[in-house]
């Protein structure tokens, strides 16, 4: 039935590489490196790179490595490749000189028996060098993958908001992998597919694959596989109703299943046994909302509200964490695109609408930021508000952190607001500071500033004349007046 093994997944995190593997071959393409295959297959990925001179350094692996040496402590080639290849390295990298002026003919040979690529390193390349360029196809890659995943998830939000937004969403699941997605019913039916046809060996894997998710309590939330000669992968949907995510692809990149996590959470949204009329209306304005559209279009759709909205950073890196903390919250209304803050492009992981009645309470994991409740017309200005709010929450490591109406000041933050009125009012000595301060409270009256400090009225007179000169400001204007004040209680 399969090809290969199967893997199932719950809700843990997924171990993997801190950035996409990169193919051996995009590595012996450098020129400037001068690498030579000399044994093996050049078609391997490499997730990252380790040099050891250890006679043994199977314990010092992790697998899927571009193992490095000059073969300082090697005795027994034939040995040592047997314990690399146990260890699970994607390939051996020998360097020549000093130890060996070419590479050791038993190396080559075992490495040859075991199926084990081995790359010279000329002298002239230092490790490091290779090393080096490792990290730096890496880290193309995994910009490549993160400029795909972005296109992905708008395009996938794009596909929620259309008229029949099911088999859009299947469509464009299907354009971006490249392969085909189908939708099984509870009993393994296909009800809705989309993409290039498949071989019946692969189809018939796939929904074997589907049918071992189900709707059981705690089982798993999704499978892989191997059939048909394609990579094989199911998803169970959130609504309760058994529905699954079926995909086939040739190939599986690094970002598929963040890619397939996207498409499971709209679909769950969208195939929820218990939406009516009004709350498939309701979703596809949120959809327009975060698409960019204007909060006074869709405030009939939504509904006037009030609504609180939620600013959330955290989880446990998987793609169904967004839709575990809406369903902790209550809410459909999520979105889990990882887009940016509405004023200051501040990324956010996860943003919630929720009905201003529904209690938001500390999410183990994460981070929350809630702003004021708010019609649905003012939404982005309830938006702005969970995005501060949520800076503060990580700021000061708290779990939840709501919104503070407090005027003008609250919208400044604290330490941007002091270091401002240290700059302002840096020139003024303290007696100054103070008769301003004093004055400006008194609405400027030169007689209650000299009883309230007992002093002069003259002398009031030149100090506050003194601190005109020393800000280069009219304390006539009220807007100075209004800025100064401001600066002395952030003082």
């Amino acid at each position: 039935m399969y090809e290969g093994s199967m893997t199932m997944t719950s809700a843990e995190p997924i171990s993997t590489p801190p950035a996409p593997p990169v193919s051996l071959t995009a590595l012996l393409a450098r020129r400037d490196l001068g690498l030579r295959l000399l044994a093996g297959p050049e078609d391997v990925s490499i997730h990252w790179v380790h040099t050891s001179e250890m006679a043994d350094p199977y314990p010092y692996l992790l697998g899927g490595e571009l193992l490095m040496t000059a073969g300082v402590q090697l005795t027994d080639p034939a040995r040592y490749v047997e314990r690399v290849v146990e260890a699970g390295a994607a390939a051996l990298a020998f360097g020549v000189t000093p130890v060996y002026d070419t590479v050791p003919a038993g190396l080559v040979e075992a490495c040859a028996r075991h199926g084990l690529p081995l790359v010279e390193v000329p002298p002239r390349t230092p490790f490091t060098a290779v090393a080096r360029a490792l990290w730096r196809l890496m880290a193309e890659a995994r910009l490549y993958e993160l400029r795909r995943v972005t296109e992905a998830q708008q395009s996938l939000a794009a596909a929620a908001a259309r008229p029949a937004p099911v088999p859009a969403v299947l469509g464009a699941l299907a354009s971006r992998l490249g392969g085909r997605a189908l939708l099984f019913g509870a009993d393994g039916t296909e009800s809705v597919a989309a993409g290039r046809e498949v071989p019946t060996e692969a189809a018939r894997a796939l929904r074997d694959l589907a049918g071992v998710l189900g709707p059981r309590p705690g089982g798993p939330a999704s499978a892989s596989g191997d059939g048909g000669g394609l990579r094989l992968a199911a998803y169970a949907l959130g609504g309760g109703d058994g529905l699954t995510l079926g995909v086939a692809t040739e190939r599986r990149g690094p970002g598929d299943h963040t890619i397939a996590g996207v498409a499971v959470v709209l679909l769950s949204l969208l195939t929820a046994p218990h939406r009516g009329a009004d709350a498939a209306v309701r979703d596809g304005a949120l959809v327009r909302l975060l698409l960019g559209a204007a909060p006074t279009e869709i405030a009939d759709t939504l509904g006037p509200g009030p609504w609180t909205v939620v600013h959330a950073s955290g989880g446990d890196g998987t793609p169904f964490a967004a839709a575990s903390l809406a369903a902790s919250l209550g809410t459909p209304l999520v979105d889990a695109g990882g887009g940016s803050g509405p004023r200051d492009g501040t990324p956010v992981a996860v943003r919630l609408l929720l009905p201003a009645a529904t209690p938001v309470t500390e999410q183990p994991g994460w981070t929350l930021g809630v702003g004021a409740p708010a019609p649905a017309a003012e939404l982005a200005a309830a938006d702005a508000q969970a995005a501060r709010a949520l800076r503060r929450a990580e700021a000061t490591r708290t779990p939840l952190v709501r919104h503070r109406p407090g005027g003008v000041a609250a919208l400044v933050d604290p330490d941007e607001a002091a270091a401002h009125a240290r700059a302002l009012l840096a020139p003024l000595t303290e007696p100054l500071g103070d008769t301003l301060r004093t004055w400006l409270s008194l609405h400027g009256s030169w007689d209650r500033t000299a009883v309230a400090m007992d002093i002069h009225r003259n002398t009031v007179r030149q100090r506050i004349a003194r601190c005109g000169v020393l800000l280069d400001r009219d304390l006539d204007d009220p807007d100075v007046r209004m800025e100064l004040w401001f600066a002395l209680k952030s003082r």
